[in-house]
């Protein structure tokens, strides 16, 4: 029988490839959001608002069988008061949603949830957040780990790096060279662009968290990134040759963010064990 999916947040910048992913492997959809311009005309759109506070909320989500949790509002504003003011809502969403028959759930996580650290991140490392969004999110996650620990349901964090792809519609860096270039702009200011991070496609970041719900013998903490660090300056001028613009990168514009790590990117070994079953 084909699983029937809850993606809320489904018109985000993620949300969109995931529902496109979703569809092209046979899953039902069922989309949450506030408005669902855009959006495939195969999913079933659910108007009911998913911070109502009403108990009921998994019969009037349509009784998914997985839950994959992406809503979230401010992403790309750090230290938004929204982060931790909506925290508590987002956990009772959750839980409803649980006590509700909800047998599967996945939520979006961060590396920001980690803090200042160097080198490879897993499931263990310690986490020391330094921002209102990173410190709402590993707040969530230690929630509903102790919420779910004693209850039949499976729970996935699905940890994300930085991503790209589809950049018109992020506020990612690679969105503001876009903006900058059509802009006609000749130089873009930048920091010095040394430090390593794990850059992922979103259409690939798509893939492995339809993979990462499709199963449910890994569970917890499950990286979605590609284990490799790249450095800022390689991929962004990588990415202005890719995409044929007329603009330099103004090198030391910029200071680094004093909490950005010289390297830093995620370990695969969870994500290698569901991705060679995909």
């Amino acid at each position: 029988m084909k699983k029937k999916v809850l993606v809320t947040g489904a018109n985000g910048y993620i949300g969109r490839h995931i529902v496109n992913e979703l569809l092209s492997k046979g899953f039902d959809v069922l989309a949450a959001d506030v408005c669902f311009d855009g959006l495939d005309e195969r999913v079933v759109r659910i108007e009911e608002p998913i911070f109502s506070g009403n108990k009921n909320i998994f019969e009037k989500m349509g009784r998914p069988d997985v839950c994959i949790h992406m809503a979230w509002r401010n992403g790309f504003v750090h230290n938004a008061d929204s982060h931790i003011g909506d925290l508590s809502m987002h956990f009772e969403f959750i839980k409803n949603m649980i006590e509700g028959g909800l047998k599967q759930i996945a939520v979006m996580g961060t590396m920001h949830e980690v803090g200042y650290h160097e080198g490879a991140i897993d499931e263990n490392t310690p986490t020391n957040p330094l921002s209102m969004y990173a410190v709402a999110k590993n707040a969530l996650r230690q929630l509903l780990t102790i919420y779910t620990k004693d209850k039949d349901v499976t729970l996935q964090w699905i940890r994300g790096y930085y991503i790209y792809g589809d950049d018109a519609k992020s506020s990612s860096i690679f969105s503001k060279i876009v903006q900058a270039a059509q802009e006609g702009k000749k130089e873009f200011p930048f920091t010095m662009g040394k430090n390593k991070y794990d850059f992922i496609h979103v259409d690939e970041m798509a893939r492995q968290i339809v993979a990462i719900i499709s199963q449910t013998e890994v569970d917890g903490i499950i990286n979605s990134c590609t284990g490799t660090p790249v450095t800022l300056a390689e991929k962004i001028e990588s990415f202005i040759r890719e995409n044929g613009f007329d603009i330099t990168l103004q090198y030391g514009a910029f200071p680094d963010r004093p909490y950005d790590s010289p390297g830093v990117w995620g370990d695969t070994t969870k994500l290698d064990r569901i991705m060679k079953n995909a």
